[in-house]
This record gives structure tokens, sequence and C-alpha cells, in this order.
């Protein structure tokens, strides 16, 4: 990043646990899918020596997407932490999903680091998400830099690419948006393509080729001094620009010349900062080069430029009952305080907690504190339990390093907690805090499932129970209404893999059926019924009679029952097993099955035998004449309507309120957010929704995201009814 000039890989061999906050860095990639995050990862693992070759360790095993799932869909699916050294510095690398569908394992990795390296393709360009990323990051202020992958495609250009990130990242202040080196291209290929064969360092002012598989440097030619030092100008008004001393722009405009230790000082304070975000090329290295374009850079940048953990602001803690505690965030002799950002499990290993810890030092063997809070609308328990910790690692690939403990700021690996969930906290077992869980979307796509067999049957709740608690995205709906076991996904791959794992990991094979929504019943109009229960066939017989009548009542009053019998008709013992009775098969419902709902039911009379009427007759006798008064009503089927607020790009506006309407949905107002985004509140049918997670990404091309909530149920319009009667009874 400065005049240092590289010619060697970094530290070699295995990652072990850092001995200090102030030693470690922990580093998020973040982009679309494609962009080249993995290849990056693995590149920057040859390249500190970690590996023997591109992605590979030792045994042949890949450091990142190691999982034969990942090797099947051909894309990451999950976290991985990839851990290497450079300059005495541990870095966690934290390769993440590019796919909507796994924006979990996304936050988590975000909740996991200090700061993002956001890997943009030249070829591809910067997409909406890519966008609402970075958004999400200068919330919270997290440091951030800019790679450019891809430079090998034919019409790959930094320069453009760059204005590209500027004008999308930078927002009023382009200029914190820049390179800090400049591609060198060999020469032109018979398609007329130039490769990048180096870069030119624009404060070192040094040229770093490696056209030879690794880096070397040397001083630049007369031909790039011109673009090298307007670039570098530019560069270095930036960062006095961001930079926290006032009167360096005065001395700079002045003609002073500003020595390079002082402007690199001043950049890593204002990346640090998260004020100034610089832009990398990297390439991977070329089969038999130990080192990739641009990754001694990056490996610079990172651990001179990128804050330590003990830069981090400390998220809030508690205790279990909820009342606030002080800590020295970071500091490895305070409490400890840990988070499972990550749950997976392992054939051989069992279950594998992912944790980053925060404060303390969390060792082999001892025994800690697991708190899990704030989930329960996931379908995860509350939990306070002491659990004891195995053994501790440090992943790589496949591999899992034994490490004796853990510090403050570091990452690793924890063996067989077996009550410990993503998002779960672990303390002192003498003094239990907790921190609250990292904002996660709502996962909005259902996947009806049942088990395929009788042994799959057996097995399908212990397995659907793991399967939540390693992904908080995920929710276990066993609706009451449908009798359905539902898993709420973020979108169709997220269902695959959800699928996958169950019959990879758990052996349970399930059969995806058709979702249905809990439909309700109620009457049209006023009807009357008559419940006759009479029977005698040798001893004690049975007996009653009711008359009831039926009328609708507003939505929302569920079911009213009045006794307005006179004179003794039925008797009062058994005025509430009529209540019981007619109230159990509204349950059941009246016509298609459903729950009925929104209707007042008025005993009027009856008649009751001395001897044979009991509870349990005139329980029958207040069905049956409930039963009565709905064959002669009409019947409504009453759809469930859901608030949902979607928030879109300007451009899409049109094309979503459009689709809302297609779907009977009743669009109750707009609103300008910032962003160049608006909101759009609707009220629409869950009957039109069950996909909408998919559609509204197709048709908004990622760019939009929406929630909602039940409002009411409402009459189900009579074509849509008969429509889904036919569906019914063809099914059946």
């Amino acid at each position: 990043m400065g005049d240092k000039a590289h010619t060697h890989p970094g530290a070699a061999g295995r990652a072990t646990a850092a001995d200090h906050p102030a030693s470690v860095r922990n580093v998020v990639l973040v982009g679309h899918s494609g962009s080249g995050k993995t290849t990056l990862v693995e590149a920057l693992a040859l390249t500190a020596g970690a590996v023997n070759r591109a992605g590979r360790v030792e045994d042949g095993g890949c450091v990142s997407d190691y999982d034969d799932m990942e090797h099947r869909q051909q894309r990451s699916v999950q976290l991985s932490l990839v851990p290497v050294e450079w300059d005495g510095i541990k870095i966690n690398l934290l390769d993440t999903p590019g796919y909507a569908d796994f924006v979990g394992e996304l936050r988590a990795g975000l909740r996991a680091a200090d700061a993002a390296l956001f890997v943009v393709s030249a070829s591809d360009g910067v997409d909406g998400s890519t966008r609402m990323l970075w958004e999400e990051c200068a919330a919270v202020g997290m440091p951030r830099a800019i790679v450019i992958t891809h430079l090998e495609a034919a019409r790959a250009d930094f320069e453009e690419m760059t204005r590209i990130c500027a004008e999308a990242f930078g927002g009023d202040d382009p200029d914190a948006v820049l390179p800090l080196y400049l591609p060198l291209h060999g020469p032109p290929a018979p398609d007329g393509h130039a490769p990048v064969t180096g870069l030119v360092g624009l404060l070192s002012r040094k040229l770093f080729d490696y056209a030879s598989g690794e880096r070397v440097a040397s001083e630049p030619g007369e031909a790039e001094l011109p673009q090298l030092d307007e670039a570098r100008s530019m560069l270095i008004e930036g960062i006095i620009s961001e930079s926290e001393d006032e009167t360096l722009m005065e001395r700079y405009l002045g003609g002073e010349q500003v020595d390079v230790k002082t402007l690199v000082e001043d950049l890593e304070r204002a990346v640090a900062r998260g004020v100034f975000f610089p832009v990398l090329a990297a390439a991977p290295a070329a089969e038999g080069a130990r080192q990739g374009l641009g990754t001694v850079e990056l490996l610079e940048l990172i651990t001179r430029g990128f804050p330590t953990p003990l830069e981090r602001a400390a998220p809030r803690v508690t205790t279990p009952e909820g009342a606030g505690r002080e800590l020295r965030m970071c500091d490895p002799q305070e409490s400890l305080v840990a988070e499972v950002v990550k749950t997976s499990s392992d054939p051989y290993v069992g279950r594998i907690s992912m944790v980053r810890v925060f404060s303390g030092t969390l060792r082999a063997d001892q025994t800690v504190h697991v708190s899990g809070h704030g989930m329960t609308d996931r379908g995860h328990e509350d939990h306070d339990v002491d659990e004891r910790i195995g053994a501790l690692s440090t992943p790589f690939g496949k591999q899992q390093r034994p490490v004796t403990h853990v510090i403050a700021g570091d990452l690793a690996c924890v063996a067989k907690l077996t009550r410990a969930e993503t998002g779960d906290t672990l303390s002192a077992k003498d003094d239990p805090l907790l921190m609250a869980p990292w904002e996660m979307p709502d996962p909005l796509l259902p996947l009806a499932i049942e088990a395929h067999s009788k042994p799959d049957e057996d097995k399908l709740s212990q397995g659907l129970a793991r399967l939540v608690a390693e992904d908080p995205t995920m929710r276990l709906e066993h609706n009451q209404d449908t009798h359905q076991v539902v898993l709420w996904c973020l979108g169709e791959a997220h269902a695959d893999v959800a699928l996958e794992r169950l019959r990879s990991r758990y052996g349970v094979q399930v059969d995806v059926v058709p979702h249905r929504v809990s439909l309700r019943e109620t009457f049209g109009g006023r009807a009357a019924g008559r419940g006759r229960h009479v029977k005698q066939s040798g001893g004690h017989g049975q007996y009653a009679i009711c008359e009831i009548e039926v009328e609708p009542l507003p939505g929302g009053s569920g079911i009213e029952f009045v006794d307005k019998v006179v004179g003794g008709a039925v008797p009062r013992q058994f005025i509430p097993s009529v209540e019981k009775g007619v109230r159990t098969q509204a349950a059941k419902g009246v016509a298609a099955g459903h729950p009925l709902i929104d209707v007042r039911i008025t005993l009027l009379d009856g008649k009751a035998h001395s001897v044979d009427s009991s509870d349990a007759a005139f329980q029958t006798a207040g069905a049956l004449a409930l039963r009565e008064a709905a064959a002669e009503a009409r019947i409504h089927l009453l759809e469930p309507v859901a608030e949902v607020s979607v928030l879109v790009g300007d451009d899409y506006v049109g094309a979503v309120m459009s689709d809302l309407s297609g779907r009977r949905g009743k669009v109750l107002g707009t609103e300008q957010t910032s962003g160049g985004r608006t909101l759009i509140r609707a009220e629409v049918p869950e009957i039109e929704i069950g996909r909408y997670a998919v559609d509204l990404r197709s048709l908004s091309h990622g760019t939009a995201r929406f929630d909602r909530r039940y409002a009411r149920h409402e009459p189900m319009p009579a074509q849509v009814a008969d429509r889904l009667r036919e569906e019914v009874r063809v099914a059946s």
C-alpha cells in the first residue's frame, strides 16, 4: 500500500489462535453471485502461503466452497471461514454467498466481521442488491474497500468500472471512491484485448509486475508517468479531504510535498473510519504461479488499512433477564461474551458452531452458559443452559485444526454444543450474558412438505429441528388449520438447499405438496336448523332436540352463542352441552371443512327426556342443528388478506403496482423514501402471494423487498371459491 514491496508469500503454514486482538483482522467478502469472491479468497490464501496451489490445501480439498452441495449447485450456499496469516497478522476471511436466497449467511458474515471487501465483476458491473448491501454497511459505519475482478474479460475496463463504482457507492462524495493502483497492460492479444499484467502504485510510484507469477517491483517508465501523476493527485486530494488534519489540504494546495508516510497513515485512518473506499484490482494466480494479480496489495490493505477488533463498536449486552451490562469489549481479560454466527453438522464430528468472541477468552473444556432469546417468531425457543465446550479448532476447508483457546476479536469453531443455535450467546457460567440477535429477513416463501414414508416420518421432526437450528432465516410452522408442516424459506434456491440437507445430512426424504392457506367459512344470511338425536336400541337411550338460528356477524366477531330458551324446554344443565356441540362443529366447518367464524348462534327451543337425555346427546344435537342450518344457507368462503409493504426502486414502481392489482390487491398508498425508492402499501389475498418472494425478485431484478402481516379474513369472490372447490374435488 505504501513503499513496501513483497516479492515472496507471507507467513506460510497453518493459521493458529491469535495472541492479541490487535493482531487480528476479520474481513467479509460481499458481492453478487459470480463476482469471484470464492476465487479471490483462494488466491489470497495462495499468496499468503496457506495453500500449496490455487484453492487447495495439502489433502487436495478446497479452502472455500468445500461442501458437496456447493459442488453440485456450483455456487456458494453458506458462510465459509478461511484464516490466513500475513506479516504476523491473522486474517479471518469470511466468504459469503452472493445469491439473494442466502442473505442470512451474508448477514452472519457481516456480524462476525469488522470490515468488508465488496467484490465487483468488471464484466457484470454493480447490481441493485449490491447497492443495498453497501447501504446496510454504511448504516453501521463498516469500513469497506472495492475489489474489481474479471479484468481478463473481453470488454473489461478498470477505469470505467471505477467510475461506475464511484457513482454507485460514493453518494454525494464520489471522490471517496478512488483507486490505489492502476492496471498495467501487456501486449494486445489477437482479439485486441490487452491483458492486465501488473499494477502501478499511486502512492509509492512503483510498478509491480505479476507477469512472472510473482510480484516484482520496479520504477515506472516515462510512458506511465503522466497518467500516474494525474491519478495520484486525485487520490491525494481525496485522502486529504477525508483526513482529520484540517491544515493538511492547505499545505498540499500551497505546494508543499506531503510525504508518503503521512498519506498512508491518513489513508489507513480514513478507511478505518468508513469514510474513504479504495478501489483495487485482483485476479487469480496463473497455473504454477505463487501470487495472483493484486493479492499482495489486498493483503497489505487488510493488515494496514482495515481496523482491528479493538476499534469496533461493541454490540449491546444484557443479562438474560434484560438488564443492561457494561463491558470493556474486546478485552481478553474481561468476562466472556461470544456469539454463534453459524451452525453446521459434520457426519463424523456432529454439530459444529462457528463463534466470534467479542470479550474474554474461550478455552477448550470450559463450561459456558448458552443463552438464546428473541427468536421465538422463527420457531427457536428461548433457552438458558450450561454446556461444556468440546474441542476448539480453526477451520480450513474440510479440515479442523485444533487450538487451545480463542481470544476476544478472533473466530473459531466449537464442537458438540448440543443446544447452541445460530445467534445464541456464549458467556461465563457464573456471569450469564446475552447479545441481541442481528436482524434477519423474514422468510416469505412457503414450502409444504410431507414425509415420504413411515421411516422418514419417524426422523422428520428431529431433522427439521436441526435444520432451523442451523439457519435462523428458516421458519418452521405446524399449521393447525391446514394440518401441514411448512418450511418458510427466502426463495427457491433456499428451499432446494433445505430439501437437500434433509436428505443428505439427516437421511429424511420428503415430498413437496401444494401449500394451503387457512380459509374460513361464514353464513351469508340468516338460517335456522333443528338438531334431532333420538336413539332407542335397548338399554339406556339417547334423546336431545334443539332448534337454533344462525346469523352473520361483522368480521372479527368470532362465534357468539346466545341462549333464548324459555320454559325449560332445554334443561339448564344441557345448554352448555349444546354450545359445546355447535362450537365443536364450527371448528370442523360446515361446508368445505374450514372453521366457521363470525356468526351468532341462538338456541331458541328444544326438547329433553327425563331419562335418556345426556350431555353427549345434546352435544350431538347441537352439531346436527348447525349442519342443517348450513345446508339451507348460503355459505361464504373467507380468505386471509395480508397487509403487504413493498420497498422498490422508482424504476419498477409501475410494474409492481400493476402486478399487485393482477393479484386482486388493493393499493393503499405510496411513500417516497431515500435512495430513489418507493414504499408501496397494499392489501392482497394470501392465496395470491404464495410465490411473491420469487416473482417480486424477478420483476425488480432483485432490488425490491417486501414484508407481510395478517390483516383479516374476508369473503372470497364466487368464481375464485368455485375454482378452489373444483381443485379440491379433483385432487381428492
